[in-house]
């Protein structure tokens, strides 16, 4: 880490194990508790919203804006719900965030918590992360033995292992004992969320980054990273890059300078074909686009989304086809089935891109997944039904010439050397083609 990329959500575990609570107060942890907890609520939150403190978990909606959001006067409690269903493939930076830093997160909880009025805080634990729940755990009792709940109660809620949790409402069903499905909208969360109350809910790297500003002060902590998006990420390199890991850096850091600078650039000389800057369901960019600052208004000006700061680099060993049905795969295998356009048009996907990669496709066939991805875009339930569409969409759009080569030479022009050859999926890799089926598109 660079002398002038200061260190925010792993600030200390240099040298450090912050997982202990006498270490993360050595280094000046649950001061900014006391500090918030000297201020009235609304102070609290009024000092988040002047940090512009945007959501670490993919939309990058202002913090302080959504707890303004919540119902007043119900007559009912709030509930506060950190978001740690870290199930975006390619993402792994919360992981981090809860296995070495567990009392910041805490300490997170416990401001947000004062700020928004609340005495119960629930933590959705993704279910493999099983390491990381003990440990989260084990902070927690230290922190309730220290006497710093301060009469809130902290639950930690382990997942099934199910991706669609990670959608809020969906998480809320799951907290509440039922089947893990996305909630229609309105109303919101803010409004009628956990047990019909009105909830908060926010990602584990956006609340464990809440103690910073009150360490800072709103004012130092916006004069980190860029003026729409101040602060740091943990951004999750992977792929074919020579140093993969995760990496903490200001917002508006080019692409540029993490993939090469920072993770060492493309592993063993070979040639950049693809960035995917948000995790696997964002569009992907191309070597021309690099230079693209990851912030969310540079990568939403630049055709893609900030997502998860899960960045995966692609190259040129490998099979845009093959990706585009890999990720179609994961979204079919992980769709819930409520609604019609995401359980029935991943399967479609799946279908034709089977068939293009398996060389059994027509010209048409390309038209006609272009087609299934625009009557699938906005109309399912929640947000996975996009999320399918955009890898696809976007490697036809930009990589459309290796497309038309599988046609046009009724193979994948790879010939099993693509770097993703023979990785299993997490599907029955039998799925029958679209010409198969014979089940028209509606």
């Amino acid at each position: 880490m660079a002398a002038d990329s200061p260190l925010l959500l792993t600030a200390g575990t240099e040298d450090r194990d912050l997982a202990r609570l006498a270490e993360y107060r050595a280094v000046g942890g649950y001061s900014a508790l006391e500090k918030a907890r000297a201020m009235e609520p609304q102070a609290v939150v009024d000092e988040i919203t002047a940090a512009t403190l945007r959501g670490r978990g993919g939309a990058g909606f202002p913090m302080g804006r959504k707890a303004s959001l919540l119902a007043k006067d119900t007559g009912k409690p709030v509930y506060l719900v950190v978001n740690a269903d870290e199930s975006e493939p390619g993402a792994f930076k919360d992981r981090d965030v809860m296995r070495f830093t567990p009392h910041r997160l805490l300490e997170g909880c416990l401001i947000t918590a004062h700020g928004i009025e609340s005495r119960n805080v629930f933590v959705y634990i993704r279910g493999e992360y099983g390491h990381e729940f003990d440990v989260m755990r084990a902070a927690l009792e230290e922190a309730r033995k220290a006497k710093l709940l301060g009469g809130v109660t902290v639950v930690l809620h382990r997942g099934a292992g199910a991706y669609i949790c990670g959608e809020e409402t969906a998480l809320l069903e799951s907290l509440e004992g039922q089947r893990g499905q996305p909630r229609p909208r309105p109303p919101f969360p803010p409004v009628t969320g956990l047990y019909g109350a009105p909830t908060q809910i926010n990602n584990v790297s956006t609340i464990a980054l809440v103690p910073k500003i009150f360490e800072l002060g709103a004012a130092g902590f916006a004069k980190i990273g860029v003026p729409s998006a101040p602060g740091t990420a943990v951004f999750s390199l992977s792929g074919n890059v020579a140093r993969p890991g995760n990496y903490e850096r200001p917002l508006g850091t080019t692409l540029r300078e993490l993939v090469y600078d920072v993770a060492g650039g493309v592993a063993n000389g070979r040639e950049l074909k693809a960035v995917i800057p948000g995790g696997s369901s964002v569009p992907v960019l191309t070597p021309a686009e690099i230079d693209t600052p990851m912030d969310y208004d540079s990568i939403q000006a630049a055709g893609s989304f900030f997502g998860s700061a899960a960045i995966i680099v692609v190259d040129d060993r490998c099979c845009m086809v093959q990706l585009a049905l890999r990720a179609a795969q994961f979204y079919m295998h992980e769709s819930c089935g409520k609604c019609t356009p995401c359980r029935v048009g991943t399967r479609w996907l799946v279908q034709l891109l089977t068939t293009i990669e398996e060389g059994r496709a027509e010209r048409s066939d390309l038209d006609l997944l272009s087609s299934v991805c625009d009557r699938m875009l906005g109309n399912s339930l929640c947000a996975l039904g996009d999320f399918a569409v955009y890898p696809v969409s976007s490697y036809l759009r930009k990589y459309r010439d290796e497309f038309e080569e599988h046609v046009a030479l009724a193979r994948c022009p790879f010939e099993g050397e693509s770097s993703i050859e023979g990785i299993v999926a997490p599907v029955d890799q039998h799925v029958p083609s679209a010409h198969a089926t014979g089940v028209p598109v509606a």
